[in-house]
């Protein structure tokens, strides 16, 4: 640091240009997002039965109260995984249709990057912190803020 600059990592914001391109990624990202939970879904569902179909031919007693202990906590597992997977299905949806009101040429923010920068004595901090790119469909169109 001798030549008193310093390198710092900072976000940066990146934004999109909704184009009917950008709306059928999204579309098709979303809806393989919830394939795939719905497939966990039923893996979820189909572990969990073989798991419990494996306690009650390993007892000698299914009805033995130590075996339905075993076998409800399993089923409170798969059911708290399963209100999970749900929950995260229900939000892909959400997005799923907030992406379907956008209309075209609006701005959204499309998610974030890190980078790194040179900060010296004199320089204004927020500046530098508040980067933002713009793209459309994949193409930086816009750089705002101090790199």
């Amino acid at each position: 640091m001798a030549d008193g600059k310093l390198s710092i990592k900072r976000t940066i914001t990146v934004r999109a240009v909704v184009t009917p391109r950008w709306k059928e990624d999204a579309e098709r990202e979303l809806s393989n997002a919830v394939s795939g939970t719905d497939a966990q879904l039923a893996q979820l569902e189909q572990e969990g039965q073989q798991l419990i179909d494996e306690i009650r031919r390993q007892s000698a007693n299914p009805l033995d109260p130590r075996v339905q202990d075993q076998v409800a906590s399993v089923q409170q597992q798969v059911g708290a995984k399963r209100a999970e997977l749900e929950e995260q299905k229900r939000q892909i949806l959400d997005q799923q249709a907030q992406v379907r009101t956008l209309e075209m040429e609006q701005v959204v923010e499309q998610g974030q990057l890190e980078s790194f920068c040179e900060v010296q004595v004199g320089d204004n901090l927020v500046a530098k912190m508040q980067v933002a790119v713009l793209v459309r469909d994949g193409v930086i169109e816009a750089i705002d803020g101090e790199l």
